[in-house]
Parts: C-alpha cells; sequence; structure tokens
C-alpha cells in the first residue's frame, strides 16, 4: 500500500483501522516532520497488543544499539499466548545495516507487526527496503507543510478539536510556530485547558493572553503595517521585534520573503486582469484565508510588480546580511530597521 498525498488523511485512515483491529504486517513510517508519524506509531503500540500480552510480545528498539540481523530475529519470532506480537524499531535510520531488512519484508509473517520509524529521514525510494514496505505493508511519508499552508492547517486542526479558530488568530498561531506540528499541537492543548469550559471559539486575543505572543510585535502585524505603508507603525514593530529574545533575522527575513513572493504573484495576475475572479485569486494567493485578501488589494497598489520584485530583490540581500554576511557592527535588530525603511521607501 503506497502512501498518500494527504499525510492528515491518511495518519486518520489508517488509526481508524488500527483501532478497528486491522493491521499490516509492516509500516515504514518516514519523513522530516514527525507529528503524524509519532501519532501512528504511538496508535500502534496502543492497540496491537491488550495490556496482559505487552510484557511477553512487545519489543522495543533503538536503531543505534540494534542491527538488522536481530531486529530479523524478533520479528521471525512467534508470539507467546497472544494472536501476534509486536516489533518497533525507533530512529531506524540511526541502523547500519538498515537495508538488509528487505531480507525480511520481501516475506514478512502475519503474526508480526513490525513498524520502522525514521523520524526526520527517509529510507531510500530506489532499493529494496523501501520497495519490499511498499509492496507488503503500509509505507507513510510525512513531509513539512510550508509557512503559507500553517494557517489552514492550524484551522483544520481546531475544528477537529470542536473549536473554530479566527484567521488572525491562526496565523498569529502558525508565525509562533513555524512549521512545528507538534508544537502547535501542545500549545492547543495548553490553549484549551486554560479556557472555559465548551468554548467554541478562539480570538487572536484568547492567542495573546494565553500562549505569550502579541499581535503589537510579530511579524504577521509588521507585513500588515507595511503593505498599507503605515510606516511609523511598522518601524515601532521592527524596532520591538528586534529587541526580542526570540528574534532571528533569516526567519523574519523568511517570512516577509513569502509575503511579498505572494504580492508579486497578485500583482502580476491584476496587471493581466484587474478584477480576477475567487477561483484566480486564490490560486496565486495560495493558502491565504480570503479574509486576509483585502489586505493584499491594497499591498499590491503599494507594491506593483516592479516594487514587489524591488522587495523581493532587498529581502535576497537582506538574508545574505542576516547570515553573517558583510554587516559591519550593525546589529540583527538594526538590520531588520534599516531593510524595513528601505521596502517603505520603494
Amino acid at each position: 500500500m503506497k502512501e498518500s498525498v494527504n499525510a492528515a488523511t491518511r495518519c486518520r485512515e489508517l488509526i481508524g483501522k488500527i483501532k478497528a483491529g486491522e493491521f499490516s504486517p509492516i509500516y515504514l513510517l518516514m519523513g522530516e516532520e514527525p507529528y503524524y508519524l509519532d501519532l501512528l506509531c504511538d496508535a500502534l503500540i496502543e492497540n496491537v497488543l491488550d495490556e496482559f500480552s505487552r510484557d511477553f510480545n512487545e519489543t522495543i528498539r533503538y536503531g543505534a544499539d540494534v542491527d538488522a540481523e536481530t531486529v530479523i530475529t524478533d520479528a521471525r519470532r512467534f508470539p507467546m499466548m497472544a494472536e501476534r506480537q509486536l516489533v518497533v524499531v525507533k530512529d531506524a535510520q540511526a541502523m547500519r545495516d538498515l537495508e538488509s531488512l528487505a531480507t525480511y519484508c520481501e516475506n514478512p509473517l502475519d503474526s508480526t507487526v513490525l513498524v520502522l520509524l525514521m523520524r526526520g529521514a527517509s529510507a531510500d525510494k530506489r532499493k529494496a527496503l523501501y520497495k519490499q514496505c511498499s509492496k507488503n505493508g503500509v509505507v507513510v511519508e510525512s513531509n513539512p507543510l510550508r509557512d503559507y499552508e500553517m494557517p489552514g492547517w492550524i484551522s483544520q486542526y481546531f475544528a477537529s478539536r470542536g473549536v473554530e479558530i479566527s484567521p488572525d488568530a491562526a496565523a498569529l498561531l502558525a508565525e509562533y510556530s513555524g512549521t512545528d506540528m507538534s508544537k502547535i499541537a501542545l500549545e492547543t492543548d495548553k490553549l484549551l485547558k486554560n479556557l472555559p469550559e465548551r468554548t467554541k471559539s478562539v480570538s487572536a486575543g484568547d492567542i495573546e493572553r494565553n500562549v505569550g505572543i502579541s499581535r503589537e510585535v510579530s511579524v504577521f502585524e509588521l507585513t500588515k503595517e507595511i503593505s498599507f505603508r503605515n510606516g511609523e507603525k511598522a518601524l515601532r514593530i521592527a524596532s520591538r521585534l528586534g529587541e526580542s529574545p526570540r528574534f532571528s533575522m533569516p526567519m523574519t527575513v523568511g517570512a516577509l520573503f513569502s509575503y511579498f513572493s505572494r504580492v508579486l504573484k497578485y500583482a502580476a495576475l491584476k496587471e493581466k486582469n484587474r478584477f480576477p475572479d475567487r477561483i484566480q485569486t486564490a490560486a496565486v494567493l495560495q493558502g491565504v484565508n480570503h479574509y486576509f485578501w483585502k489586505e493584499y488589494d491594497v499591498a499590491v497598489s503599494n507594491y506593483p510588480v516592479r516594487k514587489a520584485m524591488a522587495a523581493i530583490s532587498l529581502l535576497c540581500d537582506y538574508d545574505y546580511k542576516g547570515k553573517g554576511g558583510d554587516v559591519g557592527e550593525a546589529s540583527p535588530g538594526e538590520l531588520l530597521i534599516e531593510l524595513v525603511l528601505k521596502i517603505l521607501n520603494l
């Protein structure tokens, strides 16, 4: 069974089967984003065996401490007083001879559930292990979402918890957490515990009060003030951002680069068609909630194609400077103020 493009959907489907007692003999869980991989691995550990059978039939190994021969011996052992046994290899990518497991995966035992968990790494799809796991088991690959996809993912995650989150609150939480899904899940759990029971909606104010971040000093708010050419506010936010202990010039420049890349695409679209329809707009503002489309309309009026391209050129220059290139004695915070001032003066 081959991986699905949508890791979230794939994960839900598999966890449903696991809870229903439908197991594959092999699970290869791999990829840079560990959130869904951990969910699946935990679901297997919780459901393959009952509590009584666990002591005799559960084997958990770690890749740095085990070789293929040992794992194969574990997997070929028959269960004791149970229908099946579970063998889990965590950090399987650390095994020196991982590829040698292909021999077992070619003809796995139905009475063994073998889980190969590769957090932050992937098996070589050209080689036998991946091919045999795909043929005789389940392969799930989970890769990080792009930054612009995170607010949408956060909205879906909150919905799965029975709570609606406003678009600006989702954007604020995405900025704080980056693309770390596990961090977002943890912050969501903390947030929902702090809010009154039966809360059905979460605002940006709730995020500010309970997660410890503020719109006043966020890149999200900085892009908004730059787009509206509110110079005084933009420079004040840039100054406070630069003073923050969590401030990272490369991350801030990256966020601004993503924003102006979308502005450039939207500006190019509006040069061809002054009044694009919703489908065309959604295509170029991929992942942007329609709640923010008006902001992009203003941004395009202030930064048409040529100015958007100039802003992106500046961001490339300051990406280099923010990583230590040719900056003299300027601090990262001073570099940010300088960058914002130059963008505002385009």
